[in-house]
């Protein structure tokens, strides 16, 4: 902790600090450009995704959407990641709120402002206070990715 830390303090991370498997991520980007949402099957449930690059004063990272995400986020949106997750694919970083994480559309280029209940449902802890607190490990399937696993199953 920095000597203008205190205990609890949430600090704000710039895109070019994050790395492939790193956890408990709290940023503010831009959202630069986002793809059409797609869906897909997993585990026999069908998941929205979505990809996207954000951006802030630092640089630019790819980012996944997922199910209400990939419809409550649009490109020139300003969000804030709360918790989030650092995966990499094909070689490149991907940022994303993940299961534990919650992602806030703070400034919206429809002039409306997303709450974070309406982009993702209300988090949930497992009983193992442990795997909760682990870093960048993914409780739900053993793996390190914020991949279509850890998402419960939403309506869209």
């Amino acid at each position: 902790m920095g000597s203008n830390e205190l205990p609890g303090e949430v600090v704000i991370m710039k895109v070019s600090e994050l790395r492939a498997g790193q956890g408990k991520v709290d940023i503010e980007v831009k959202v630069k450009s986002k793809n059409e949402p797609r869906v897909m099957q997993k585990y026999g449930r069908e998941l929205k995704v979505c990809n996207a690059v954000v951006m802030d004063d630092s640089g630019e990272m790819s980012m996944s959407l997922w199910n209400a995400e990939a419809d409550n986020v649009n490109a020139g949106d300003v969000i804030k990641i709360t918790n989030g997750y650092v995966s990499e694919f094909n070689g490149t970083r991907q940022l994303t709120a993940g299961k534990y994480g919650k992602l806030e559309v703070v400034k919206s280029t429809s002039g409306s402002v997303s709450d974070s209940s309406s982009a993702k449902p209300a988090e949930k802890k497992s009983k193992n206070k442990d795997a909760d607190m682990e870093i960048g490990k993914d409780v739900a399937d053993g793996d390190d990715e914020g991949d279509a696993d850890d998402f419960e199953e939403k309506e869209f």
